[in-house]
């Protein structure tokens, strides 16, 4: 998708009339400051699973998970990003990527490892601090099961 032109109106056109398969890199989004130094890669194309924060607009500071990518509209949905519709049901509210930063990124897809890999240079592994906060999580989630337990035994409030 590469115009040569200067006019406003032809460069609207052209990213109007992108196919599918171009509007990849024009749905990315810029990388948080610790993923820009970690990575040495300013920004890349946002894919579902990558946790992003909004930067702009009435939800800045939101964050959560990409639910959807719309490549057709240029726009990313993200969980707990909702508004109510005329009947009460939830709807996600589309945002677009350049209004968001990833904060997290789904390194399973390994086109997008790939990608990672040659704009670095460098191999990229999975990363063993997403292993250690995931057995931290399972680990809080079998106390909190515990304490519970003990409350309803009557065990948790004698002290």
């Amino acid at each position: 998708m590469r115009t040569r032109s200067s006019q406003p109106k032809k460069q609207r056109k052209a990213l109007y009339n992108a196919p599918l398969h171009l509007r990849e890199k024009l749905v990315s989004a810029p990388l948080s400051r610790e993923l820009r130094e970690k990575y040495g890669v300013r920004n890349l194309p946002v894919v579902r699973g990558d946790e992003v924060r909004v930067t702009r607009g009435s939800y800045a500071g939101m964050q959560g998970k990409v639910n959807r990518v719309d490549r057709k509209r240029i726009r990313v949905l993200i969980d707990g990003i909702t508004r109510e519709r005329a009947d009460g049901t939830p709807v996600f509210v589309p945002i677009h990527p350049s209004k968001a930063e990833i904060v997290k990124l789904n390194l399973k897809d390994k086109r997008r490892k790939a990608i990672l890999e040659r704009k670095t240079g460098r191999v990229i592994t999975v990363e063993e601090e997403e292993e250690v906060a995931e057995t931290e999580v399972k680990e809080s989630g079998e106390e909190k099961v515990e304490e519970t337990s003990k409350e309803v035994s009557g065990e948790g409030g004698e002290e």
